[in-house]
């Protein structure tokens, strides 16, 4: 299964990066092989429209899953149109997340807001 997740900086040792449509880096982990790739989130720097944008690189990438600490409205519907699970990350670190999915240990994300449109850095 591949794991898409939000990270500040390209390593397992990195932080989940607390917003998705603007983070720097997304980690593909693939729970079978253990292969970690991260891609650069060209939505970061986007005026507009950034958690949409992120979200179909997610898609684009083929995720099974989301791992992140909170999503937007607009960018969660394209999460969901593409049939991909989204899970609230629970600890900081890329790498405790991570084990934490495998286990069966990370709830839902079932809280989702209305996004911050227009309005960077959140």
């Amino acid at each position: 299964m591949k794991i898409a997740i939000p990270v500040d900086e390209k390593t397992l040792e990195s932080n989940v990066c607390p917003s998705f449509g603007r983070t720097p880096n997304f980690l593909i982990y693939d729970t079978e092989t253990k292969e970690s790739v991260f891609i650069d989130n060209s939505a970061a720097a986007s005026t507009g429209g950034a958690g949409i944008k992120a979200a179909q690189t997610i898609v684009d990438n083929k995720a099974n899953a989301l791992l992140t600490p909170r999503c937007g409205q607009n960018a969660a519907d394209v999460i969901k149109a593409a049939d991909i699970k989204m899970f609230k990350t629970t600890f900081a670190s890329v790498k405790d997340n991570i084990a934490a999915f495998i286990d069966g240990k990370l709830p839902l994300l079932d809280e989702i807001h209305a996004g911050f449109h227009g309005r960077a850095g959140n």
